[in-house]
């Protein structure tokens, strides 16, 4: 992937990310009883977040010091 798809593609992954944050809080605030979908949501914020993290360090490569 070129670098400027695969910044698309991390701005895209972060606010997909946000949404997620907020969509728990909200049922989570709202006292929702429906464990498991709280539980999906947040599986899926975990792999939104390994995601991003291998793009970071894809489009910025270890310096040695």
């Amino acid at each position: 992937m070129q670098e400027a798809e695969l910044q698309k593609r991390l701005e895209t992954l972060r606010s997909e990310h946000r949404d997620l944050d907020a969509a728990i809080a909200a049922l989570t605030q709202a006292g929702s009883t429906d464990q498991l979908q709280i539980a999906r949501l947040k599986k899926r914020k975990l792999r939104l977040k390994d995601q991003i993290a291998v793009i970071e360090d894809t489009l910025l490569p270890d310096i040695i010091a």
